[in-house]
């Protein structure tokens, strides 16, 4: 046998040939049609393993008039949060012979041409369904309004300058069926953080919230501000621009220069819209000999790594990124016809919303005795 008949990559014929079948059995197995013996299937299966053999993707989409690609647009992809979810989506996608095509837009300066110049690209590789990760107001208008005829998995927050009433109003009634929203459940995971600081017995809170223009920021700033005046927690909220650590160290330290000169009290417990912020204020507070959680508690949300590692580790949020790569792929494949009803009961504004935990470390402690 020749060198170049020994490294021929087997055909579909070779495995029916080995397996007894015709060339179409072998099509049915391969793309998993019930209309196949479980004998047949084992035995068709047995000769690809023997034969080495890889079934194209261009013969599979031909035979099923898909290509079993997504095509995915994510913006925040300098974030944590954002990285996470694709990274989960993709290995789900992955574990369901799935293909995942990635672009990647900036969050806030993403427009409506560039979006749908990024849809034509997509198109040409004949997408079977998108995934958009909308981390933003900007992002959510702009794939709401974005014309495609496949279906489309949105992931956003509850929560925003756009509510989600508005962006569903975008989408005409054909595109609403064949769209699904999912997101974190991080209004029940602040839910959650209330219910820590208020045992703790904290009635005086620092609010650090996130950048005004990101959705998961205005969606734990929403659920912190309902909560606080539900539950009389005295809340101040301090609004940054960034959700860098830079920031959040800069404006704590002008926090406690400024209660140092006016004798004004700083509060016992400090709540940041995420854990880079937390961070930042935890240098801040103990560059100033305040110790965490004696003097100031700490809370974040995202739960980095590391964030159990901090000195001393932190009090934070961990959403389950894991669980919202599933349930965007199992969307996508109930909107292709391949799976069963929503499976995220919790739904809030239309968004099926996936559970986060928090993880009580010993940033979070009892409130300091006067």
């Amino acid at each position: 046998m020749s060198a170049r008949r020994a490294n021929k990559r087997p055909s579909m014929f070779e495995v029916a040939k080995l397996a007894g079948v015709s060339h179409q059995t072998v099509s049915r197995v391969i793309n998993n049609s019930p209309d196949v013996s479980d004998a047949t299937r084992a035995r068709v299966k047995a000769a690809i393993r023997e034969l080495g053999y890889r079934p194209s993707n261009s013969a599979r989409a031909l035979a099923s008039s898909r290509s079993r690609t997504i095509g995915l647009i994510a913006g925040g992809l300098k974030f944590f949060g954002p990285i996470s979810a694709i990274s989960s989506i993709e290995s789900i996608a992955r574990g369901h012979g799935l293909f995942m095509s990635v672009m990647m837009v900036h969050e806030a300066l993403c427009t409506q041409a560039e979006f749908d110049d990024l849809i034509d690209t997509f198109n040409e590789q004949n997408v079977d369904a998108f995934i958009f990760l909308t981390p933003t107001d900007v992002m959510l208008d702009v794939a709401c309004r974005a014309r495609v005829s496949q279906p489309r998995v949105i992931v956003t927050s509850t929560h925003g300058g756009m509510s989600m009433r508005e962006a569903r109003s975008l989408l005409s009634s054909d595109d609403l069926e064949r769209t699904s929203f999912v997101g974190i459940d991080q209004w029940g995971a602040m839910a959650d953080v209330m219910r820590l600081v208020k045992s703790a017995g904290h009635r005086r809170v620092l609010y650090l919230a996130g950048p005004h223009d990101w959705r998961d920021a205005a969606t734990r700033l929403a659920a912190w501000e309902t909560l606080s005046g539900a539950e009389s927690i005295q809340t101040q909220v301090m609004r940054c621009d960034t959700w860098d650590s830079g920031e959040a160290y800069a404006k704590m330290n002008r926090l406690i220069d400024t209660a140092g000169v006016t004798g004004a009290k700083l509060p016992t417990a400090v709540v940041a819209a995420n854990d880079a912020q937390a961070v930042g204020v935890a240098r801040a507070v103990q560059e100033h000999g305040l110790r965490i959680p004696q003097d100031v508690s700490l809370v974040g949300f995202d739960d980095m790594t590391g964030m159990d590692n901090l000195f001393p580790p932190l009090t934070t949020v961990r959403p389950d990124f894991e669980g919202l790569g599933t349930a965007a792929m199992r969307e996508v494949l109930r909107l292709l016809g391949e799976g069963q009803e929503p499976s995220l009961p919790n739904s809030q504004h239309g968004v099926g919303l996936v559970p986060a935990t928090v993880c009580d470390r010993i940033s979070l402690g009892p409130v300091p005795r006067v």
